[in-house]
């Protein structure tokens, strides 16, 4: 009997994926390792995993340090880890995942770009929930007063931020006194931070990895957003939940929050971004004027 198409798409080739295994362990640890160490990694013996480096060797996927014996990643692997990189699109790796994260969290879910005007919605997934909030493509979010908005922020470069928050207070000088009472609903035009207030805001992201709204744009609607970052460590996106405040957990550690940071997480390492990045992103953000 003739194999169907499902079995055909599911066979593979064992031993490429048990030698992955070893090509595995060098990612993960990212240094040159020893065979021992790798085969340990990768759960076999070392005259076993022998036979795999020497292949791979061949290929240019690994290489061998003449002085140590140790095992590092060869010039074939770093071409295809920069061809990668050069194709990976953050809205197209992110965009089949908010899907998912809204049915998860109840939630309408967005992705922001930083565009001209600042972040900017360009894709959605509506809250499989009879009562959710929606969001629009095109919105752009207000620097001060937005979860998405104090995300970038809080990773862009700082004179960047600086004159970001002067534009926005020069506009806000401008509508003064020519704009009618916010509509019913929407809270009153607060006036915009100090800088060093605002460095105590972006802190407060740094520090929990995440930003939150509570009520600051519309009344009774909440927004939680968390970064996305690349391979340089620069934050690319920001996925962001919004819903009614009655409904909407936004909790440093709940579940909404927890499920955020997973998928940007997700999507971070798929654009080649580690933890030490994102961590230095976070530590080279805006600081407060002395």
């Amino acid at each position: 009997m003739a194999a169907s198409d499902s079995d055909r798409a599911q066979r593979g080739i064992q031993s490429i994926e048990v030698g992955g295994q070893l090509l595995r362990a060098l990612v993960h640890h990212g240094r040159p390792m020893a065979l021992k160490d790798l085969a340990r990694e990768a759960d076999m013996t070392a005259a076993k995993a022998h036979p795999y480096m020497v292949s791979f060797g061949r290929l240019g996927l690994i290489e061998q340090d003449r002085a140590s014996g140790h095992y590092l990643l060869g010039p074939l692997a770093l071409q295809l880890g920069l061809i990668s990189l050069q194709q990976a699109d953050p809205v197209h790796i992110a965009t089949p995942m908010i899907g998912q994260l809204a049915q998860q969290i109840g939630h309408t879910v967005a992705l922001a770009v930083w565009g001209a005007r600042g972040a900017t919605i360009v894709r959605t997934a509506e809250s499989p929930s009879p009562v959710h909030v929606n969001m629009r493509h095109g919105t752009v979010f207000s620097l001060t007063n937005t979860a998405s908005g104090r995300v970038f922020a809080t990773y862009l470069d700082a004179d960047v931020v600086r004159s970001l928050l002067e534009e926005e207070r020069q506009r806000q000088k401008q509508r003064k006194g020519g704009e009618p009472q916010p509509p019913a609903g929407m809270p009153p035009v607060q006036p915009l931070p100090s800088w060093s207030d605002f460095e105590r805001q972006l802190q407060e992201v740094r520090d929990h990895g995440i930003s939150r709204s509570d009520g600051e744009v519309i009344e009774g609607v909440s927004a939680m957003a968390a970064p996305v970052f690349d391979h340089t460590g620069a934050i690319v996106l920001a996925v962001t939940a919004i819903g009614p405040a009655g409904i909407f957990d936004t909790a440093w550690d709940g579940q909404i929050a927890r499920a955020l940071k997973a998928c940007a997480d997700t999507v971070s390492q798929r654009l080649g971004a580690s933890p030490v990045q994102a961590a230095a992103a976070g530590a080279s953000s805006p600081r407060p004027e002395r």
